[in-house]
């Protein structure tokens, strides 16, 4: 049975993960942040560049998606789990036998962690048959998985673990002790009397007593007496100790890589499980999208940001829920409104759930149809960098100019707040040249501005507001609604908060 890997279709896909790096738009969008989450507690499997690789085609989301639906099957999962534990138990067997000093207790540990992946196997092909995984990307291991448990390696590598094992378990030997020396001798049958002394003592017994017992160490570290007496006992059974030396260096690399792979990338979609059912909990819902590779016709209900989700999780908050569609033509959502309002938590969102997409994981929402990248520009307003020597309009400039230059019709942009440090005439015209030149690439754009012109500049334009409650201080809601900017909301906002509304002047000229 022909398989490579649990995420990728192509093997060589999954050859090259290891030699990414963290994507440039990463920070913008907090998606560090999501990933810092779910890999919490699994450093070891080193996941973080499985994260990093977008997948370019609807087949390989597919492929993970019918995958991620079969995890979600708690028989496969907790099988998965239970072998992910005994391969970790495997690998400190492992890794203790590198480590210690002594020659036996090396070779010890190395059959421990033998026996430990033997079991695993076993244990994970019984239970994944039981299952019955449904998605060709499980269906396919299991075949593989199956094939290997009863291959003549695996079997022989079992049996000879389990025959020396039973071996040194019948070896027996006895310890001579007088003065500073050490004698070990074959066990001659030299009977146990300390059953019979404690019966003579105990008639002598009076209460509880203190106890002599001497702690057994926690270390596994032995000390040179009782490694020279382990020296001296596979002196006198070399028919036990021998096979076991052989059998060490002969397997040293026992473990199957197909498997080894297995192990670290099926933890990219239990590590998502895992993080998102804590956020099901409390009420919100995720989805398997629809992706779209031709129609840029995308939408989304009940969206939300998953890095601001877990914060507020934690804080025990509510978070909000946004929706999103592009019909026909439409390619460039532009966000206005007031400050504060969730203008930045949109573009976040929307730029989130095109990426959580495309590595193929369920995103936030109860419905979204997305789009198949190629690639996603960001630029989100930054501190001026005195390092550079540009100020802060030619910063922009040039940011912009380096993001236009890259970008295809498949690209996702997002301009946050951009040309704030120039003036309203020069920031209108500099933005009316940059959409123009995003609408002539018909890439999906996200453009938040203060400038409400922006919204109404072309039939590929649409216009979202955030919302403010009319009320005595312009409460934010933290909803962005798809509705013509009137500026109204922003004015009334700014005019509560300086107490220039015409209520608020009456009251102070009267006073």
């Amino acid at each position: 049975m022909t398989f490579d890997s649990i995420l990728f279709r192509d093997a060589c896909a999954a050859d090259v993960v290891d030699a990414t790096s963290e994507p440039e738009f990463f920070g913008d969008l907090n998606l560090d942040q999501i990933i810092d989450s779910v890999v919490h507690g699994r450093d070891d499997y080193n996941l973080k560049p499985f994260f990093y690789v977008a997948l370019t085609d609807v087949e390989s989301v597919g492929y993970r998606h019918e995958i991620m639906g079969d995890l979600e099957r708690n028989e496969i999962v907790s099988a998965i789990n239970a072998f992910a534990s005994q391969m970790r138990a495997m690998r400190v067997q492992l890794a203790a036998a590198t480590k210690l000093y002594f020659r036996w207790q090396k070779r010890r540990y190395f059959l421990d962690g033998v026996q430990v992946y033997c079991g695993a196997i076993a244990a994970l092909a019984q239970d994944l048959e039981t299952a019955a995984p449904r998605s060709p990307g499980l269906a396919a291991f299991l075949g593989y998985l199956k094939a290997y448990a009863n291959g003549r390696e695996f079997v022989a590598l079992k049996e000879e673990e389990a025959r020396i094992r039973d071996a040194l378990g019948q070896v027996r030997y006895s310890i001579l002790i007088k003065g500073n020396a050490v004698t070990v001798r074959k066990y001659a049958g030299e009977i146990d009397y300390s059953e019979d002394v404690q019966k003579t003592f105990e008639k002598f017994r009076q209460g509880k007593v203190k106890s002599h017992s001497t702690d057994m160490r926690d270390s596994p570290d032995m000390d040179h007496v009782e490694a020279n007496v382990l020296d001296f006992v596979a002196q006198l059974h070399p028919e036990v100790f021998d096979p076991l030396e052989v059998f060490c260096n002969a397997q040293a690399g026992f473990v199957d890589s197909v498997i080894e792979r297995f192990d670290r990338e099926v933890q990219f979609y239990v590590a998502y499980l895992e993080h998102i059912s804590r956020l099901k909990e409390t009420g919100l819902s995720f989805c398997y999208p629809e992706m779209l590779d031709v129609s840029k016709e995308i939408r989304s209900v009940d969206g939300f940001d998953l890095a601001l989700a877990e914060k507020l999780r934690r804080e025990e908050a509510r978070i909000v829920c946004n929706d999103f569609y592009l019909e026909g033509s439409e390619r460039i959502i532009v966000v206005t409104g007031p400050n504060q309002g969730g203008k930045t938590t949109f573009s976040r969102t929307f730029g989130q759930l095109h990426y959580l997409a495309a590595v193929g994981w369920p995103v936030p929402g109860r419905e979204a149809g997305l789009f198949l990248f190629d690639q996603i520009f960001t630029h989100f307003e930054r501190q001026e960098d005195m390092k550079n020597l540009r100020g802060k309009l030619h910063d922009d400039l040039f940011r912009i100019h380096r993001i236009l230059g890259r970008a295809t019709t498949r690209s996702i942009i997002i301009m946050n707040e951009i040309f704030s440090s120039t003036s309203l005439k020069d920031a209108l015209y500099l933005s009316q040249k940059v959409m123009g030149r995003i609408m002539d690439l018909d890439a999906l754009c996200v453009y938040v501005t203060f400038i409400e012109e922006l919204s109404c500049l072309s039939a590929q334009t649409v216009s979202m507001l955030s919302e403010v409650q009319h009320d005595a201080i312009a409460s934010r809601t933290f909803k962005v609604l798809r509705r013509p900017a009137d500026g109204r909301s922003y004015a009334l906002s700014l005019a509560r908060q300086y107490r220039l509304t015409y209520d608020q002047l009456t009251e102070r000229i009267g006073s």
